[in-house]
């Protein structure tokens, strides 16, 4: 066998059952062997099973293997915020892309917060054109663009947080097919506060262009969101932010997301925007079956454009936000988002002892992929793999990016 590499001992994230593993159960030891060749996965089998094949081995030594994080909810970088993207600045969305891929991520999806008409469809046009143009020809050592989220206008203006009220607009089909016009194909994730809407028709109309509905900035009820997420509504836009605290007779959005079996949450971990107590609880409640431990979490950085420069002031649409140890505010305080890359995220949980290194990886590379429809890794899959190691004494949760060449 030529140009094949052997990865020897690997630990897969919680969530394993879901690979595509060829046996008919888990590996007794919780260790598999791991076969690239080329740019591929060409199979994952249980040590107990494996036969060695290959013209050079890597053993793991019992850490963790992973396909790369993605991050779902992404608003900038490098001072560059996504509504403010046009063709001129392809270059520093390349120098995005790399940097992203230095911070452990795959794919990204560019948020797009509430902003002028004129400005989400230039930024959505200038992404359509780089996706179309440049990103085919990328190297393979930067992030691909996934699609864009929209993270508005249409929100509550009661929960609309750090979002400009000027720029909101009402729920409606009309409004929701004149942002979107033709970019359809280029838009991932539309959020939404699905008790604005009248008619009952944007969900159906956005599912049916294979856009994923997710429900946040919303006061809804836990009537009005399980009504959405009964019309084809899949996630929730960071959980607990911009949207009631759970209540024990008013479940609202949230409780309502977290007991229903197909929709997934994404959450912030900075320690800011949710504190580590409901944090625990978060993720006690989100764990599912042992075929998904995790349930239907996954992670979100909510990183803004100061990501990947110092802690400082920096411009805001028209206003300014102060970036302080990776938490960004408004001058009113208000919470706008972070500066600390999405995998600091997953560290963080293991450093706070509220979940295990298995069940960290997985929140930020297979269970963000579940979210919008992609698979994990699996025979076939891009040989672009994670090396986790936890330290055995300290208990901390590290990362590199695995080289078979």
């Amino acid at each position: 066998m030529s140009d094949s590499t052997v990865i020897l001992n690997a630990r897969l994230p919680q969530n394993s059952l879901q690979y595509s593993v060829e046996s008919d159960s888990a590996a007794g030891s919780g260790l598999y062997q791991i076969t690239v060749e080329g740019s591929l996965v060409k199979a994952i089998k249980p040590m107990e099973t494996a036969q060695i094949a290959a013209s050079s081995e890597l053993d793991v030594d019992g850490d963790w293997i992973s396909m790369g994080a993605v991050d779902l909810q992404i608003n900038g970088a490098l001072g560059l915020a996504f509504p403010d993207l046009r063709q001129a600045h392809f270059e520093k969305l390349e120098a995005i892309c790399e940097l992203l891929w230095q911070q452990g991520v795959d794919g990204f999806c560019p948020t797009l917060v509430t902003t002028s008409l004129e400005n989400f469809r230039g930024s959505l046009a200038a992404i359509r054109q780089f996706q179309d143009r440049v990103q085919s020809d990328q190297r393979p050592d930067c992030a691909k663009i996934l699609g864009v989220h929209l993270e508005g206008p249409f929100l509550n203006p009661a929960k609309r947080g750090a979002h400009p009220q000027a720029f909101l607009q009402p729920l409606t089909l009309e409004n929701v097919k004149t942002l979107i016009g033709d970019f359809a194909e280029t838009v991932r994730i539309v959020t939404l506060a699905p008790e604005l809407e009248a008619q009952a028709e944007v969900i159906e109309w956005l599912g049916d262009r294979h856009i994923t509905v997710s429900l946040g900035h919303s006061f809804a009820t836990a009537e009005q969101a399980s009504q959405a997420f009964d019309r084809g509504a899949t996630m929730v836009t960071h959980a607990f932010n911009a949207m009631p605290g759970l209540h024990h007779r008013e479940p609202g959005l949230l409780g309502t997301a977290l007991s229903h079996p197909d929709v997934f949450c994404g959450f912030i971990a900075d320690g800011q925007h949710i504190c580590p107590t409901m944090l625990d609880l978060l993720i006690r409640s989100g764990r599912g079956s042992l075929d998904a431990p995790m349930g239907n979490l996954f992670l979100v950085s909510d990183a803004l454009s100061p990501l990947g420069l110092p802690d400082g002031l920096y411009p805001w649409d028209a206003r300014q936000i102060e970036v302080a140890k990776g938490t960004a505010r408004l001058a009113d305080g208000t919470l706008s988002g972070t500066t600390l890359p999405l995998i600091t995220g997953a560290v963080n949980l293991v450093k706070w002892g509220l979940c295990s290194g298995g069940e960290a990886i997985a929140l930020v590379t297979h269970l963000p992929r579940q979210a919008i429809g992609l698979s994990g890794l699996t025979v076939g899959s891009p040989a672009q793999l994670l090396r986790w190691h936890q330290d055995s004494s300290t208990k901390q949760l590290t990362w590199q990016r695995l080289s078979l060449k």
